[in-house]
């Protein structure tokens, strides 16, 4: 199992807010297990800590902004995106201003400190959201699709189209969130020039400049109207007689502001409160966008608490109890288990009912009979004991024998009438026999028992029978 991140040691960096153009001072702190990402807002009387929430957002104006009993937070989504882009699971963001520091445009100043400080693994499992269905989101009037698939880890695909002859279509992917660092961090925000002056005039970009955003030109605009732009912004005048980008601004990429919406969806989808196992296709993406799909997936993610695990019980078993007595050694009553239900090269469930006439029930507890931890932990183990002999080709010459239980918490009492469903995942690949898993026991898919497992095959040495000379 994978476990959370959070950065060895503090940084800081200072600059000023695209939007509201104040100086801003930003340090990033390290935060224990479970902590997620919060921003700390320390000019604020009570320093007011604003989770990283998508249901915390209040405003997608370019750029995300998070609110919490009326102190907000803006354009939170490129340093969440350089956490997140580095599987960092646990920061506080301290603040003593309004807004992130815009630096160049991307995350890569971010990126750069944390490796500056480093990164260290924490103890706790890193708790994923896995995508087993799909789910879709879709904005008529900005034109914006979004899909989430099944895929083993996280994988963004995005399509841009601004009806500018300066762009066209442009796509871009990140296939595992190791090419975060060399293909999307470095890529800067970016707007076109006829956009300045709506912008301008809502109070926005007062803190834009060409030092931290590309300036796209694909309609030159009249001189009087370029000057009025740049009196709004208080900006000196400039001169442009033909499209391109501003100042002859050389791009990363071809394709860099389909790159920095991928960019801005890692960020944005940070706010789900978990790391995500799936495959996330976008169409004309935006913050709203983003942060709509990011509540959808929250809602999911609850509608999968409330639900529970689901095992599908009824599926035809890869053991049955005559195939799991000729590999375990175990008898009644001391065989635990009655069906392996699933199993792969690094994984296996199996479930065990648990019956009123079992004999644990005549002395634990009489009147209220609840199934023994140890019993719980020991069915659990034969399941990996199925697991590790099937790695054999002649099991019934080796026994299972325990070498390590350890993190083992239990959660819900076990009793008859259950059947208690035991799903099993290798930690490391097998060596010497050596087999090392993360076990998780449910009942009516909730968890009941977890635990770490490590437990050793060895072949057994039979003596020969010999012959009694009768006389």
């Amino acid at each position: 199992m994978a476990k959370q991140k959070t950065i060895k040691d503090s940084f800081t960096l200072v600059g000023v807010g695209l939007h509201t153009g104040q100086k801003v001072t930003m340090t990033v702190h390290p935060a224990p297990e479970n902590h997620g990402f919060k921003f700390k807002r320390i000019d604020v009387e009570g320093q007011p800590i604003i989770n990283a929430d998508a249901d915390l957002v209040v405003d997608t104006s370019r750029g995300t902004t998070l609110e919490k009993n009326g102190v907000r937070v803006y354009t939170t989504e490129h340093v969440l995106a350089a956490l997140a882009g580095l599987e960092i699971d646990n920061a506080l963001i301290e603040l003593d201003g309004k807004e992130i520091p815009i630096m160049d445009g991307s995350a890569y100043p971010f990126v750069k400190m944390i490796q500056q400080v480093g990164i260290v693994e924490q103890e706790a499992d890193k708790d994923y959201f896995v995508i087993t269905d799909n789910l879709t989101y879709e904005d008529l009037e900005r034109q914006t699709e979004m899909l989430a698939v099944p895929q083993d880890e996280f994988r963004i695909t995005v399509m841009v189209d601004y009806n500018s002859p300066l762009l066209g279509t442009q796509h871009a992917h990140m296939y595992h969130t190791g090419e975060f660092i060399e293909e999307i961090a470095k890529c800067r925000t970016f707007v076109f020039l006829r956009e300045l002056e709506v912008l301008a005039k809502n109070g926005l970009i007062k803190g834009g400049d060409i030092d931290n955003a590309i300036v796209l030109v694909d309609k030159v605009l009249p001189q009087e109207k370029l000057d009025e732009i740049a009196d709004i912004l208080g900006k000196p005048h400039i001169k442009i007689e033909e499209a391109g980008i501003l100042n002859n601004l050389t791009l990363h990429y071809q394709n860099e502001p389909a790159r920095h919406k991928l960019l801005d969806i890692v960020g944005d989808l940070a706010l789900v409160g978990k790391p995500i196992k799936g495959h996330i296709l976008a169409a004309r993406p935006g913050h709203k966008g983003n942060v709509d799909f990011a509540k959808i997936i929250k809602q999911e993610i609850k509608k999968q608490q409330k639900q529970g695990k689901k095992f599908d019980l009824t599926k035809e078993p890869v053991y049955n109890i005559n195939d799991i007595e000729k590999l375990l050694p175990h008898r009644y009553p001391f065989l635990l288990v009655d069906r392996i239900t699933e199993m792969d090269e690094t994984t296996i469930v199996g479930y065990k009912n648990i019956t009123q006439n079992e004999p644990q029930f005549t002395g634990h507890f009489p009147g209220n009979p609840v199934m023994p931890g140890v019993l719980q932990i020991e069915a659990m183990a034969q399941v990996g004991g199925i697991f590790a002999l099937s790695t054999v080709p002649d099991p019934e010459n080796y026994m299972t024998y325990f070498m390590k239980i350890d993190g083992v918490k239990f959660k819900r009492k076990v009793i008859p009438g259950d059947t208690l469903v035991f799903h099993l995942e290798l930690l490391t690949p097998i060596r010497r026999g050596i087999i090392h898993m993360q076990g998780y026991g449910y009942v009516d898919g909730q968890l009941a028992i977890e635990g770490e497992l490590m437990a050793q095959i060895v072949k057994e040495k039979k003596e020969e029978s010999k012959e009694v000379a009768v006389q």
